[in-house]
């Protein structure tokens, strides 16, 4: 199959129809804090191939329901599973029934998805009746019902990647430096936390929320050793009170009154010399997943937080971003290095190094420059530093 990138995360494919277009546009892209992605008139030809072809049998997930009703709580990932064999692949192709799905990025609660097979091949289609959400879904013939909010449901659980939208920050330079600084607290307390006083001084720039972090801490390549950035340790967040001033003392010496803030949330408590950095709108748009385009081959440089080691919904820092090709949305496969053996059948007893298996997927969700952050989707053994990760 040939891929190349697509803007939003798209794919245009051969001819040979994947797992994908199980999918299809019921369940493509959707998640939808953006209602009104652009449909191209290629992706649109490329859909109605898809459509008129459906999937062969063999793509499908061994149970694969008839049909599905859309839960609030789901996800595409949850959805795509149920009906492939591989999940993270249905934004590939989209096209199924173009008629009833007007807007292929959304999927809402309370659609029924129809699995249809014939002719060894599968289509998936929206139930009679089920293609516009509505403020009330029936559940049953009487007349129980259920208001929604009408938002489509997203690509993947929001609840693991959310928190670290604005925490999981990497400067390119230790720009920590030279950002605003809580240089007292009220009363002297040595530690902050949640609804407490703190004053700063330097340069806020207008903003009212910041994130409040500790040192930065250098992200070395497991590799070369060489410095990719730096991330910065997540105390929590402050708002803005007061501004501060230089004034004239009463002794006709100058004075600074430095800026008020109020700690608004805490991960651990803050303290004098913690440093201030705007807090950015989150974006939670176009998290589609999507194979990279070209090959990608990388390691694991640490495991965010604390920990030595990761597991499932965990999330990892990466030794490729922006500069290497890394896109929101990639799927990297994770790989358990080959251990090392002796061939007891042969009298030589001959040393053997067993090949690296694949034993997981990554999800990434933000990228820097050199550095990306990505939630592991699912893995069989504990992920640590220097573990290897490649394309899917």
């Amino acid at each position: 199959m040939s891929v190349r990138p697509r803007p939003h995360g798209l794919r245009r494919c051969a001819v040979r129809v994947t797992a994908a277009a199980t999918i299809g546009a019921a369940c493509f892209a959707a998640f939808a804090a953006e209602p009104k992605f652009p449909i191209t008139g290629e992706q649109r030809a490329t859909a109605k191939q898809v459509a008129e072809a459906g999937v062969p049998l063999s793509e499908l997930a061994p149970n694969a329901p008839d049909s599905h009703t859309v839960k609030r709580g789901d996800t595409l990932w949850d959805i795509s599973k149920l009906f492939l064999k591989s999940p993270w692949r249905w934004p590939e192709l989209w096209g199924m029934n173009m008629d009833q799905i007007r807007n292929p990025h959304l999927i809402f609660p309370g659609q029924v998805l129809v699995l249809e097979k014939s002719n060894g091949r599968a289509r998936l289609r929206l139930a009679q009746g089920a293609g516009a959400p509505s403020d009330t879904v029936k559940l049953s013939p009487r007349a129980r019902a259920e208001s929604l909010d009408n938002g489509a449901i997203s690509s993947i659980p929001l609840q693991f990647i959310g928190p670290f939208l604005n925490e999981a920050v990497v400067f390119n330079a230790n720009e920590l430096d030279a950002a605003p600084r809580i240089v007292a607290s009220q009363e002297g307390r040595v530690l902050l936390t949640r609804g407490e006083t703190a004053y700063v001084r330097g340069e806020l720039g207008g903003a009212r929320d910041f994130r409040v972090f500790r040192e930065a801490t250098p992200l070395r390549d497991p590799l070369t050793n060489e410095i990719l950035g730096y991330e910065g340790r997540f105390v929590g967040t402050a708002e803005f009170v007061r501004a501060g001033e230089d004034r004239v003392g009463a002794n006709g010496k100058p004075e600074v009154v430095p800026a008020t803030f109020t700690i608004k949330t805490v991960r651990m408590e803050a303290g004098v010399g913690d440093r201030l950095s705007p807090t950015p709108q989150s974006d939670l748009a176009a998290f589609v997943p999507h194979p990279p385009g070209a090959p990608v081959d990388g390691r694991i440089i640490s495991v965010y937080g604390e920990a030595l080691s990761a597991g499932q919904n965990q999330i990892v820092a990466l030794n490729r971003g922006a500069r290497d090709g890394m896109e929101r949305g990639h799927v990297l496969a994770l790989w358990r290095a080959g251990s090392k053996a002796i061939d007891k059948t042969d009298a030589a007893r001959t040393a053997l190094q067993l090949p690296d298996e694949q034993h997981g997927l990554l999800f990434v969700f933000r990228v820097f420059d050199r550095v990306s952050y990505a939630l592991i989707l699912n893995v069989l053994d504990p992920v640590h530093a220097g573990d290897r990760f490649t394309q899917p």
